[in-house]
């Protein structure tokens, strides 16, 4: 793995316009990089990340497979009693859910570690499945970069391929919260994978979701809400008023249900202690678990439950070394065992695997300036060159 420097093309403010992105003449695209591009092997991007994130995805539905005797883990997760059944009854039915992010620190030289999996509300999607291919085509055209690179981005295609296969009858609503512009963005662009499915869209704000006399969701023209992708965290939906028509309204929900396990980083400990010792897993335990003083002094405190790397604490040599504002952590925590990100002259990059129904699809790099990914990072493209 190697952070190569590259020349910006020369036409990016037109192909920015073209894909709905904001153009500044000092920074180009905001919070997208293309001064530089990482190269992989072929084999480290199949054996190093892909191969990994099909095991751990295979290790999230045993554990899933184990919640349904053990109610223990909805409850170690902080996920409220009234909802352990509905989420229990998702995985049991196996409802089916469409995309997610496996997060690895990968050097290249060693397994990946996985530091969490945005299971459930994962942004960057466009960049990830299309701007970044883009830039893949048009630097290869401009003599940027070697013509024999290629890139792992098969996530639009498997994302159509999953909306067909799903059996969705009638009307997709979508919904997010409409004042977040990552979410509109990845919301729409979701709806331009579902119409090319052939399906038929309605997308609405989260607030603008009625309920009707029968406890059915109703979106603003009256209509039954029959299946639903919301880019909206379960746990949030959990908390509101709104939650408690969940099992009335016989919604299909996208991301389902069951994605409230995965999507906690509480799944961290838990496959810890189910499958300790694989080389893809970090050490990790729920803070307070007396095991945690088998962690050395170096560890990373998280919340339960947060976005864009809020409420991170990184501690080194028993003293804190970093540490990210925000307003979660009120769950409780996990601390997990400090790797660090490898460092390319003052960047840090993490490494996303993308999962699309349960596949591993493509790769994407967030780029920060410290060792916390957080809303700030830049998208950075990849190249695969032999």
């Amino acid at each position: 793995m190697h952070r190569i420097p590259v020349t910006r093309r020369p036409g990016l403010e037109e192909t920015a316009r073209e894909h709905g992105y904001e153009f500044r003449a000092d920074v180009g695209v905001p919070y997208w990089d293309e001064t530089a591009y990482y190269r992989f092997t072929l084999r480290q991007i199949e054996g190093d990340l892909e191969r990994p994130a099909e095991e751990i995805e295979a290790m999230c539905f045993q554990l899933l497979d184990q919640s349904l005797a053990d109610e223990r883990v909805y409850q170690r997760l902080c996920i409220p009693e009234a909802y352990w059944d509905y989420v229990a009854d998702s995985w049991r039915n196996r409802d089916r859910d469409l995309y997610g992010r496996l997060d690895f620190s990968c050097d290249g030289t060693g397994p990946a570690k996985l530091l969490e999996y945005n299971a459930d509300t994962p942004t960057t999607l466009y960049e990830a499945a299309v701007f970044q291919w883009v830039w893949l085509e048009d630097a290869k055209a401009g003599g940027l970069i070697p013509q024999s690179s290629d890139q792992a981005a098969e996530i639009h295609e498997h994302l159509v391929e999953a909306f067909q296969r799903m059996g969705i009858e009638g009307l997709l609503h979508l919904a997010c919260l409409s004042d977040m512009e990552d979410d509109r963005e990845t919301v729409k662009y979701l709806e331009e994978c579902a119409h090319e499915a052939g399906l038929e869209t309605a997308c609405l704000a989260m607030r603008d979701i009625g309920i009707n006399a029968a406890g059915r969701f109703t979106d603003l023209e009256d209509r039954v809400v029959a299946t639903l992708f919301k880019l909206y965290p379960w746990e949030w939906i959990m908390a509101e008023e709104f939650g408690r028509y969940l099992v009335t309204s016989g919604v299909h929900f996208l991301e389902p249900p069951w994605k409230a396990v995965l999507s906690n980083k509480g799944l961290l400990p838990l496959l810890w202690e189910k499958f300790q010792g694989h080389p893809n897993l970090l050490p990790a335990f729920f803070e307070g678990d007396s095991k945690a003083a088998d962690l050395p002094d170096s560890y990373v405190r998280k919340p339960l439950l947060s976005r864009q790397g809020a409420n991170i604490e990184i501690v080194r040599s028993g003293k804190t070394s970093s540490r990210s504002d925000g307003t979660y952590g009120a769950e409780g925590h996990i601390v997990q065992a400090f790797h660090p990100l490898p460092e390319f002259n003052g960047k840090f990059p993490v490494v996303g695997c993308w999962m699309v129904a349960g596949r591993p699809v493509g790769i994407s790099i967030r780029e920060s300036q410290t060792l916390i990914t957080d809303g700030d990072a830049n998208f950075v493209p990849h190249v695969i060159l032999d």
